[in-house]
């Protein structure tokens, strides 16, 4: 199993949280198999296992309260596993990777209208008083927005990039990398962060600090749009992740191609970026409801 995860992180790309996450799955699938059998379990048995024990495995996890959307990343993570074992080793493992996943009602992606990401861009800014945090905040937001970048890769930038030109290259999930365009909004934003900021930002560093000059913290970023979404009375959705989430769902109103939309997001699957196609049909739905004298 170490080896396995290690050629999950090194191999694939994984994020350190991708390995993490597939180290815990993997071995809660191997905690229960252990007490559902009454006794330890050793290489030969684990290979043996078959639909009941899936069955039984998955009845249980449901049953102590896990979603089906988190069930289904579990055996993800198990078949990873035993898909890697499987080629290794030499045996059979079909009950293990024929096992359906359960089925759920993906969520849409929920953006914020054009005027609405506007206005939490414009009262962002007025929730601290120290001009240098206050600019530092909507630079971040604004490169959410404008550039359609987690919150993560955001705050993973370094200062070397400064002055910032008219691309990009961002690194974001499993290490991959992509370009996107910098608006002249998002130039201008954090060119005034920049120097405005009280501490170091020298090549090598991060370019986005806290008060006592570490790197700044995800979760102050989320207490900022909190406080404005609540000022504006916008809905609990609109979360930093939501100003990504508009960024593609805005371009795909204005006619953006599927594809270009995917390399900006930097998306592996373009499975993923049509989930913004669901939240276009479902607007067309909520107007032709709305509007219709017969409906």
């Amino acid at each position: 199993m170490a080896a396995w995860l290690a050629d999950v992180g090194a191999l694939r790309g994984g994020s350190e949280a991708t390995v993490t996450a597939y180290a815990r799955d993997a071995a809660g699938f191997l905690a229960f198999q252990t007490g559902h059998h009454g006794d330890s379990m050793g290489l030969s048995p684990l290979k043996t296992l078959g639909p009941r024990d899936m069955r039984a495995w998955m009845a249980f996890e449901r049953g102590r309260g896990v979603s089906a959307r988190s069930l289904a990343r579990q055996l993800s993570s198990v078949k990873s596993f035993y898909r890697w074992w499987a080629e290794r080793d030499g045996f059979d493992a079909t009950a293990i990777l024929s096992t359906r996943s359960p089925k759920f009602q993906r969520k849409l992606p929920r953006p914020l209208s054009v005027p609405a990401a506007r206005e939490l861009l414009e009262t962002v800014e007025a929730q601290d008083t120290r001009d240098w945090v206050s600019a530092r905040d909507v630079a971040v937001v604004t490169l959410l927005y404008g550039c359609g970048m987690r919150i993560s890769e955001a705050l993973g930038l370094s200062a070397g990039i400064l002055p910032l030109t008219d691309t990009l290259r961002i690194r974001g999930k499993g290490g991959k990398e992509r370009e996107v365009p910098v608006l002249p909004m998002a130039r201008a934003a954090v060119a005034r962060y920049a120097s405005l900021c009280p501490h170091d930002l020298a090549p090598g560093t991060a370019l986005f600090r806290g008060v006592r000059g570490g790197p700044l913290n995800q979760r102050l970023i989320a207490r900022v749009v909190e406080a404005a979404r609540m000022q504006l009375g916008l809905p609990a959705t609109a979360t930093p992740h939501a100003m990504r989430h508009s960024f593609a769902t805005h371009l795909l109103d204005a006619g953006g191609d599927l594809r270009a939309i995917q390399e900006l997001l930097g998306h592996a699957s373009l499975s993923t970026t049509q989930a913004y196609t669901g939240v276009d049909t479902a607007r067309l739905m909520e107007v032709y409801a709305n509007a219709h004298p017969k409906a």
